[in-house]
């Protein structure tokens, strides 16, 4: 069985660049694990975020897939959150967290 989160990109450590560097509007990566279950409980919320924002992008990244971009960001723990505007992390976010603290958080980074 495979827990990936189907309505929001999933990126690779090949797509990554393209899939979040490049993007013209920012982007929140979710980095997961199909083991770990905080990780799955936030991906109904970020599925959520996805539908609802258009001046956001969500894309999720399979930390045990792609152990590259993991370890070029320091990922430790699971899930971390990060926002990247205009190719640079804006904001680092570990542990899952309530919709409305999530959405709170990202505001004070995108101003919206």
């Amino acid at each position: 069985m495979t827990t990936t989160a189907s309505s929001f990109t999933q990126a690779t450590d090949a797509s990554f660049t393209a899939d979040v560097l490049e993007s013209d509007v920012p982007v929140l990566v979710d980095f997961w694990a199909a083991w770990c279950p905080p990780c799955r409980a936030m991906h109904p919320i970020l599925e959520e975020l996805a539908a609802e924002r258009d001046d956001l992008r969500v894309v999720g990244l399979d930390c045990d897939s792609n152990p590259r971009v993991a370890a070029e960001y320091q990922v430790l723990s699971m899930p971390t959150f990060m926002v990247f505007k205009h190719g640079q992390p804006v904001l680092k976010l570990i542990g899952s967290r309530p919709k409305r603290k999530l959405v709170a958080e990202l505001a004070e980074v995108l101003g919206s």
